[in-house]
């Protein structure tokens, strides 16, 4: 094999001179030139100001990515080293705006014909958020203006003069794709479902109809290792400890090691390189502060602010602060219920047919605070293995009426009715939230049997969820939210877990346990929570309307 001619990549009147696989300064001068004279920033105190790159980002990730050469034997031409960019920094570090960069360079200063660059996230609207700064950086770049069209509606952007575009599409769009990508923005792929939209990309990027195709993927750190992300993750740290195992695959990688103290400030700045830059110490020091005595939130500052994998679920209630709340003691259920006979109340309802508990929350309110009750219902078979499982105090919950079993393996749900139809003659109740499980029947047996009529279908994930949880939380912090001290609602809540939206750290859910594997059951808690719901959404509604005599089916 001959050896390769002199790169001669000239910019400025700076030729390159190096021969084979090199650093190109030629090369990395063109797209950092690019950034800081066509470029500008978007938002915020920096909007308008052109798009100048910070240390690390230039010298560590646009220079490095762009700069780094290698001779094509196939092409007979010199080519970047890099197809594939794997970049994993903390959440507000600027990588949406440094991914909206790269798509716009490989759509116009690349030297490519009839480019396709796409922009790809979990769904059309993530994939819009960086197509969104992509767009804004045209409209507000006077060079860019004028060679770029931006069509909205159809979030893409063409270059006319190239037949090039950019085009945003979802993860897991079907249909078909664009076989010859140039340039792909992967964003978040904590989020992605799965890698179909990685593998079609990657494999039209190997078509061979392009010479330096580029995919450049810019995430935060996941809470799923088994799944695409975490995979690739752990694929990424392997390539970056021995480069040799994919030459062509650039990796940045600032995760906070895991016996790292998350509370010392020393130890931020490795994953959010932007800090005390357009990174705000000071919030991420409020951050800190939330995150300390919250295991919610100090999952997700692990997470989303230090770069750290962290599990799916994790532990949600503070049980010291859980039995600091639970009010006054009844010996009984029977006498609970008594106590608050004719009080007015939301409900909600937690269904299942067989290993799990059916629960029914009802939440008193009074003012900013509330008194909560629970009924629960299992069949006799469910009875038996969860008090095979946790030392008979089954049996005990049942002796005292906390909890009713019912014959088979089955539950009985005409003692469900029953017992509803008791209490709702028993209380006031202004309406409540059943879960969508099953759900239909159930209501319209409840309004039959019932005066009960505003009883809504809820759907347990994370948007209808995590309010309900966070007020709970909040209830119970500051004392609030008193129990009453249900043994059997003692028992789910000190089982339950939180889940974590892999997309919002603000989003959560309560984790259902194994049943084969585990004794716990969670079911008091999306009772509740749903009883919450329909207080904290419909309650005001609710009073005003029965003060009037009326009911208001919402």
């Amino acid at each position: 094999m001959s050896e390769p001619p002199v790169c001669g990549r000239l910019l400025d009147g700076i030729e390159c001179a190096e021969r084979g696989e090199h650093f190109c300064v030629p090369r990395a001068d063109h797209a950092q030139k690019f950034f800081e004279e066509i470029l500008v920033h978007t938002k915020g105190q920096y909007a308008r100001t052109r798009f100048e790159l910070m240390d690390w980002q230039r010298d560590e990730i646009v220079r490095e990515l762009f700069g780094q050469t290698v001779w094509s034997e196939e092409f007979e031409a010199y080519k970047r080293r890099y197809e594939i960019a794997w970049i994993e920094l903390g959440r507000k570090n600027g990588k949406s705006e440094l991914l909206a960069g790269i798509m716009l360079y490989l759509l116009v200063a690349d030297a490519e014909e009839s480019a396709e660059i796409y922009g790809v996230a979990k769904n059309r609207d993530q994939a819009g958020l960086v197509f969104e700064v992509a767009a804004q950086m045209v409209r507000l770049s006077p060079i860019l203006s004028k060679r770029l069209k931006v069509i909205n509606h159809k979030k893409r952007i063409v270059d006319e003069r190239t037949h090039s575009f950019y085009q945003v599409i979802a993860a897991d769009a079907g249909g078909a794709l664009g076989s010859n990508p140039h340039g792909v923005g992967a964003d978040e792929i904590l989020a992605w479902h799965d890698g179909g939209m990685w593998d079609a990309m990657e494999t039209g990027m190997g078509s061979g109809a392009r010479r330096q195709p580029l995919m450049v993927a810019a995430t935060t750190a996941g809470s799923d290792t088994e799944g695409f992300a975490g995979q690739m993750h752990n694929e990424m740290q392997r390539i970056q400890d021995d480069p040799s195992r994919s030459p062509h695959t650039f990796v940045y990688l600032r995760n906070t090691p895991r016996d790292a103290d998350p509370w010392d400030e020393e130890n931020w700045y490795h994953a959010n390189p932007a800090l005390g830059q357009f990174l705000s110490l000071e919030k991420l020091r409020a951050a800190a502060k939330d995150a300390q005595n919250n295991p919610i939130k100090e999952n997700a500052f692990r997470q989303f602010r230090l770069n750290q994998w962290t599990s799916q679920a994790v532990r949600w209630m503070p049980m010291h602060l859980w039995d600091a709340s639970k009010g006054d003691e009844y010996p009984t259920a029977q006498d609970a219920r008594d106590a608050f006979t004719g009080r007015e109340c939301w409900f909600g309802l937690d269904l299942a047919a067989r290993q799990d508990l059916t629960a029914m929350c009802f939440l008193f309110p009074g003012g900013d605070e509330c008194d909560v009750l629970w009924r629960f219902w299992c069949p006799e078979s469910a009875l038996e293995k969860l008090n095979t499982r946790n030392s008979g105090r089954f049996t005990k919950f049942v002796k005292d009426g906390w909890l009713t079993v019912t014959e088979g393996d089955v539950l009985d749900f005409q003692k469900v009715y029953a017992d509803i139809e008791a209490d709702a003659l028993r209380f006031t109740v202004l309406g409540g939230d059943a879960d969508k499980w099953s759900s239909d029947p159930v209501i319209q047996e409840v309004q039959d049997r019932t005066d009960i009529q505003e009883v809504f279908a809820y759907q347990n994930d994370f948007t209808h969820m995590s309010d309900g949880m966070h007020r709970i939380l909040e209830l119970v912090t500051e004392g609030k939210f008193r129990w009453h001290d249900n043994p059997v609602a003692r028992f789910c809540f000190d089982a339950a877990e939180a889940r974590i939206a892999p997309y919002n750290p603000d989003l959560i859910r309560p984790d259902k346990p194994n049943r084969n594997k585990a004794a716990k059951r969670i079911d008091a808690v999306p009772a509740a929570v749903m009883a919450v719901n329909a207080w904290i959404t419909r309650g005001d509604d609710a009073y005003s309307t029965y003060e009037d005599g009326e009911l208001l089916v919402l």
